[in-house]
């Protein structure tokens, strides 16, 4: 089976919109280097006293629409390759529903849940004290990803806070609303999944309640997607999580299955669907199917089985290059990742808007906020799609690239 790095597999998408675009090598070079990446250790002390290192990392990618923006993932499986990649996606995702941001990303190669809560404030305080002089409300503003939650934000916000030595809010977003946070923003990347979607139904002539949805993961994303899909009709035949998938063709109560995982800890054990494995949820029977988990989802040999007829990618990067060109021959719908998952760093936007205006809105007002600029992106996207007689995929990247382009050649090279 072939491997390719996950900034590999990100490199070949952005070729594809790039030769649409007709973009000259020099733009290509640019584009296809970061422009920060930072290495360092993470030394702290555990609970029993015993000293461990772990490696943070930090992936400033493009600064050309304004501050880089990106998430934070603590996981074991986190390289300088993944991050890098990921922070690649955000600087279109951000671009792609036209927001003021270059991309970032970063993370620690850590299991949190062999760590107390205790030890995760230490290497997060450790972490954020590592990149005071690099980040900052106009410079890089992090927020949750895999791992991370609300709490490790306020922790990271503090932390930044007390070496500038003034209140930072804006530093992060994620946060808690007690210290700045937005109302909508924990919902707001399952919401964006849901909108695009529904929205995606209504153009494929697939009304919510005669669909059946699939969603491969029960985080944060997942989650949402799934409530506030059965919220508008849809029937949810299968979830999963680490511990397997469960599959229920009469459709799964998801209210059943959150308070089975908030008093487990997962899905294991939940018996309102039959167990099955995460593959089999991913070419099981389903018109709707929401990646929501990791990378590399999949791969060839899974896409061939795929049934659904639109894939909503809630994960970065949940497609190899080679599936998604099957997806292509055998006609099935991909909502990007780019597009797909982008409410959560839109309200992020918003968070980060409120908060250095001190003033912030109603729940309400940042759904429709959020819906309107979805909506007007994922339509532009569809238009291009149209137009140029290409994947969704492609048409987004050509939307985001070309956005990015226009910027860098307005503010010109500093050399």
């Amino acid at each position: 089976m072939r491997e390719v790095s996950v900034f590999g597999d990100a490199i070949a998408y952005f070729n594809e919109a790039a030769d649409l675009l007709e973009l000259d090598a020099g733009m290509r070079r640019i584009l296809t280097h970061p422009s920060r990446q930072i290495i360092f250790s993470i030394p702290f002390q555990r609970d029993s006293g015993e000293f461990e290192v772990y490696t943070g990392y930090r992936v400033q990618y493009n600064f050309a629409r304004g501050p880089a923006k990106g998430g934070i993932r603590y996981h074991p499986g986190v390289t300088l390759d993944e991050v890098t990649a990921l922070a690649f996606w955000m600087t279109w995702k951000c671009a792609v529903v036209d927001l003021p941001f270059g991309g970032a990303k970063g993370g620690v190669t850590c299991d949190p849940s062999t760590l107390s809560s205790n030890e995760l404030e230490r290497i997060t305080r450790r972490y954020a004290a590592e990149l005071v002089e690099i980040v900052g409300p106009d410079k890089d503003v992090p927020a949750p990803d895999v791992n991370t939650t609300p709490q490790v934000m306020a922790w990271f916000m503090d932390t930044y806070s007390m070496h500038v030595r003034q209140n930072m809010p804006g530093v992060v977003t994620g946060k808690p609303l007690e210290i700045g946070g937005s109302r909508g923003r924990v919902e707001a990347t399952g919401r964006g999944v849901t909108i695009c979607a529904l929205d995606e139904m209504a153009e494929m002539g697939l009304q919510p309640e005669e669909a059946r949805i699939a969603i491969q993961g029960f985080g944060n994303v997942g989650r949402y997607a799934a409530k506030l899909f059965e919220e508008r009709g849809c029937r949810i035949v299968a979830i999963s999580d680490i511990t397997g998938a469960y599959y229920n063709e009469s459709g799964i109560f998801i209210n059943a299955a959150i308070e089975h995982a908030a008093k487990v800890g997962t899905l294991e054990g939940f018996k309102g669907g039959e167990k099955m494995t995460n593959l089999e949820l991913l070419t099981g029977p389903c018109d709707v199917l929401v990646p929501a988990a990791l990378e590399k989802a999949f791969t060839p040999e899974s896409a061939a089985k795929v049934q659904a007829k639109l894939i909503v990618e809630g994960a970065n990067g949940p497609t190899t290059p080679e599936a998604d060109r099957i997806f292509r021959e055998r006609g099935i719908v991909v909502i990007p990742d780019i597009m797909a998952n982008a409410g959560g760093v839109t309200v992020s936007y918003f968070e980060w808007a409120q908060d250095r205006m001190g003033f912030f809105w109603k729940e309400a007002e940042v759904n429709e906020r959020l819906e309107d600029f979805l909506l007007t992106n994922l339509r532009q996207i569809r238009a291009i799609a149209k137009l140029r007689g290409a994947t969704l995929r492609t048409a987004a990247y050509t939307l985001a690239i070309d956005r990015v382009v226009k910027a860098l050649k307005l503010r010109g090279i500093y050399a």
